[in-house]
């Protein structure tokens, strides 16, 4: 079926979903949004958050999106429930259940979970895998450090080790064999934080996600063929060249352009600066 799949995320942890797509989804096209202008979310009121995410969703749909995935766990913890009821049409998918269903089947035992301050906030981790697995004895961990790290191209660096061993520190103490990646943004981070927990078993929610997109496409008939017109486009509201530069990289392709969205009056009154300009 014609039309994109939107991704969003506060700048480049979506990628990890994005990049996840394109390997396993190749006849689809995506729309991707990176909020730079606000990153990182993990730090901001929740209600804000919920305003960002149902904005942006709202942005995507205008675009013509066929689903939607909420490649963030801070929005998937405050405004996934919330941008369903609003648009009840399109399938929208957050990254927190998928992460929680493979935490609960890894490798059992104690679950710690690495994410920003607002998602380990929320608690949005530790209530879905309690519902999945009542008995699971689950640790959640605030990462302020992570996201600025990635975003600054940090990601194999002593101090990211440094930052790792410090987080990861209470988890191992309290003998975790599972450590979920609670934000998108952490997958690029997986190098040092295997280097600091060899034993345990990494999981990383974006893969789990796009294996819930599949099923998602398939049972609603919304799968591209291999003879549909494919093109990627990138969103950014605010840098975009840097995210250009850092996407690429962390994306392994190349995105040649990036369309500068800004904020209007309204929740989420974005357009493009060239339809400003006519």
């Amino acid at each position: 079926m014609t039309g994109p799949i939107g991704v969003f995320d506060s700048g480049l942890g979506g990628l990890t979903v994005a990049g996840e797509i394109l390997r396993r989804l190749p006849n689809e096209s995506i729309i991707y949004f990176a909020d730079t202008a606000h990153v990182p979310y993990g730090e901001r009121p929740l209600e804000e958050i919920k305003g960002f995410a149902v904005g942006i969703t709202r942005f995507l749909i205008d675009r013509g999106v066929k689903s939607l995935v909420m490649a963030c766990n801070m929005s998937s913890a405050v405004a996934l429930e919330s941008a369903r009821e609003a648009f009840p049409d399109l399938p929208i998918l957050g990254v927190i259940e998928p992460g929680s269903q493979a935490a609960v089947s890894a490798c059992g035992g104690v679950i710690g979970i690495l994410a920003t301050t607002g998602t380990v906030e929320s608690g949005a981790y530790t209530r879905t895998i309690r519902r999945l697995a009542p008995e699971a004895e689950v640790y959640e961990q605030a990462c302020p450090a992570f996201v600025p790290l990635v975003e600054a191209g940090l990601t194999d660096t002593e101090e990211a080790e440094e930052a790792a061993r410090e987080y990861l520190e209470p988890l191992l103490l309290a003998r975790a064999r599972t450590i979920v990646l609670g934000c998108t943004h952490y997958p690029f981070l997986r190098g040092v934080i295997s280097r600091v927990a060899p034993q345990a078993c990494i999981v990383d929610p974006a893969e789990e996600t796009v294996n819930e997109l599949q099923k998602v496409l398939l049972e609603r008939g919304l799968r591209a063929g291999p003879g549909e017109r494919k093109e990627h486009v990138f969103f950014a509201s605010g840098d975009t060249e840097g995210f250009a530069r850092l996407g690429s990289r962390f994306l392994r392709q190349e995105i040649s352009s990036v369309e500068r969205a800004e904020w209007g009056m309204d929740l989420f009154a974005a357009q493009t600066a060239a339809s400003r300009e006519r």
